[in-house]
């Protein structure tokens, strides 16, 4: 007959239960990243939205313009959600507004 009295008794052990203040710490590095990529990425890119829909907005008859294919020519009229553009004598292209990428001069400025 075999006793077990001299082997070593093991007994399972419950880990101990996180407290709240653990599962903030955990989560803080996480909070922290988002933040930095809000105020790297998303920030910018928002302050450089807003300035291209107010150049777009203030676009009138007479100003050149350069579109995003890298066609260059002058507005000649404005439509709802276009913009007609001449770019060579007798040729005219209608272009949608968010494809008009920077004002090269405005109508109204002096050339120099």
């Amino acid at each position: 007959m075999l006793l077990l009295t001299d082997a070593p008794l093991f007994i399972a052990q419950a880990a101990p239960a996180p407290g709240p203040g653990s599962l903030f710490g955990g989560m803080l590095p996480i909070i922290l990243l988002f933040a930095a990529m809000y105020f790297l990425m998303i920030a910018p890119q928002r302050k450089k939205q807003k300035a291209h829909e107010k150049m777009l907005s203030e676009l009138a008859s007479g100003d050149e313009v350069v579109t995003s294919g890298g066609i260059y020519g002058q507005i000649t009229n404005v439509k709802d959600d276009r913009f007609v553009i001449r770019i060579a004598e007798g040729t005219k292209i209608e272009v949608g507004k968010s494809f008009i990428s920077a004002v090269v001069h405005k109508a109204g400025a002096d050339k120099s």
